[in-house]
Formats: structure tokens, sequence, C-alpha cells
């Protein structure tokens, strides 16, 4: 038996790699804006709370299950921030919003700091309507240190300057691959995989 969970997000990547993740559960993922859902607002200081807010705007819009994430980059030596704040980073300085911006902006920020220890943060939340009082929640977190040059070319965002001790590389030297199953969407989205099947799959 298969049903249909909306994601809140319009994402195409993220849909298709949800997606894949999900099949096995006979899950069918849609777009939000596939369902004429808008964006919701996002006016918390955690992910959870914003990924929360998310899953619940977009049943409540269309009576379906849900599924949000909200994801960032927290930097120790800035007190966990940019955080929440992450995709519009690069406007705090001047720049225009976008990946290579907030990367050129988070490496000027930290030019003169020695600690360079970061985490990337995904937060998945899923309800079964607005008012379900017991939704999932799975966070992924990968732990690194910020290089001071960009280094490698796949992946978007913080990844070519996202170093990660384990692999010795940045998430943008890392085959596209291994660097999905190890990441921090790769890791929740697993976690959210196990708590579906275990709360909600009958």
């Amino acid at each position: 038996m298969t049903f249909k969970l909306v994601l809140a997000s319009n994402n195409q990547g993220k849909l298709a790699e949800l997606q894949a993740l999900l099949a096995p559960l006979g899950i069918e993922l849609v777009r939000q804006a596939d369902l004429g859902v808008p964006e919701a607002d996002e006016p918390f200081r955690t992910f959870v709370e914003n990924a929360l807010a998310k899953a619940r705007h977009a049943s409540q819009h269309t009576g379906l299950p849900a599924l949000a994430d909200d994801a960032g980059l927290c930097v120790d030596a800035f007190g966990g921030l940019p955080g929440v704040d992450t995709a519009f980073y690069a406007t705090r300085f001047g720049f225009e919003k976008g990946d290579d911006n907030n990367v050129r902006a988070l490496l000027e920020q930290m030019a003169d700091v020695a600690n360079r220890r970061a985490a990337l943060i995904s937060t998945l939340v899923a309800v079964r309507s607005p008012q379900d009082p017991e939704p999932l929640i799975a966070v992924g977190r990968v732990a690194g240190e910020i290089t001071r040059k960009p280094v490698g070319s796949n992946g978007f965002g913080f990844d070519p300057v996202m170093f990660i001790p384990r692999f010795g590389q940045t998430f943008a030297q890392l085959p596209v691959a291994v660097k999905n199953a190890n990441s921090h969407r790769g890791l929740a989205a697993r976690q959210m995989l196990e708590l579906m099947r275990e709360r909600w799959a009958t």
C-alpha cells in the first residue's frame, strides 16, 4: 500500500534524494509547490522548531502527512552561528544570497580564527497531521573543520570548505555517493526511515 507524503520544500534535488530513500516504505513524496502550498514562515532560532513549523504548515494546507527539513552550519567559534540563518549568511556582510558568497563571507570572517571546528546539521521532522502530538524527529550531524580555502568541486553549499577528518578530505572532494551516504542529510534521512518504519508502517 502506498501513501502520499508532502515534502515541505520545493528543492528538486532534495525531493529525488528523499524519494529514493522512502520508496521501500511505499511512500510517494510530493513537493508542496505541486499542491499549491506557499512557503512557510521560519521565525524560530532552532532547526527543530523551524522544521516542525514547515511540516505542520504543509500538512495544514494539504490534509496529508508532511515531511520537512531545516539544515545549516554551526561554527564553534561563532557560538553555533550561522545556524538557522545559514542560507542568508552572506547577506549579513553585503554579499548577495548564494552558496559561493556564503563560502566567501565565512572564510573572510574566519581569516584570523584559530578554532576551525564546525558541524553541518540536518533536522527532519514528519507529522501525520497538523495536530500530531508525536512528530518524528531525526537529526544528522557531521563534525569537521573549516578549511582556509575551498577544495574540491563536488557538492554544494559549504561542502568545499568542510574538511571531514575521518575521510581526510572536504565533502566536495568525496565521490557524490560517498558524500550522500555520510552527509548530515543522509544520516537524518536514514534515521527518519527507521522511525517511519517503526511508528507509521502498518
